[in-house]
């Protein structure tokens, strides 16, 4: 069963709107869902809240941290409440995914995401569950006979806001990843991949 779920991104205004905060999104949506208030937790160095779905509690984290150093709120929450990595879902952006998709998958590596590293190192294992919100990859952005050659700039593109239509089907995979969650959270894993999976 899933015990906590936690949404990476960066605190602070500037940041609330860019696409590296997907995972923020995520969480606001499901507090509201599980009738969870998040509130500042100093001892977790993160938004905190307790909610419920379908009879089942579960703990649901902001990390405030910044994104580099997301594993030292993680594993605070972990470590207090006895959560096992697989134990643990974490909801990020996904630049291998365009926006409107939505992926979820257990372990593997981090890639390029620095939020992922750091959780990774400081669980000692990579063995927890990932749901992959796609935001889409700046290399999209470059005409097709200037790819070439061209290097994308990933770290601004992912501190920049989506365009409007990008964010409208980002927030459609939003909803459709909240729907399963009731499964996720009584442990039917299985069963939330291949309804998510089939929708994407």
């Amino acid at each position: 069963m899933i015990k906590l779920i936690v949404g990476l991104g960066n605190p602070g205004a500037e940041y609330a709107a860019t696409r590296h905060n997907a995972g923020f999104w995520f969480i606001d949506q499901l507090a509201r869902d599980a009738g969870a208030t998040l509130r500042d937790e100093h001892r977790f160095h993160g938004f905190y809240g307790k909610g419920r779905m379908n009879g089942h509690e579960i703990h649901l984290l902001e990390p405030q941290t910044f994104m580099n150093r997301s594993g030292q709120s993680v594993v605070a929450v972990a470590q207090f409440f006895k959560i096992l990595p697989d134990e643990i879902l974490v909801t990020h952006d996904e630049l291998d995914l365009p926006p409107g998709i939505v992926k979820m998958k257990l372990g593997a590596g981090s890639g390029s995401h620095n939020g992922l590293k750091d959780i990774s190192v400081h669980l000692s294992s990579q063995q927890y569950w990932r749901l992959r919100i796609g935001i889409g990859h700046p290399r999209d952005l470059i005409p097709e006979g200037a790819r070439a050659g061209a290097k994308p700039d990933v770290a601004n593109f992912v501190l920049k806001p989506p365009r409007r239509e990008e964010q409208d089907v980002i927030d459609q995979s939003i909803e459709r990843a909240i729907a399963v969650m009731p499964h996720v959270i009584a442990g039917e894993t299985e069963r939330a991949m291949m309804n998510l999976h089939r929708t994407s």
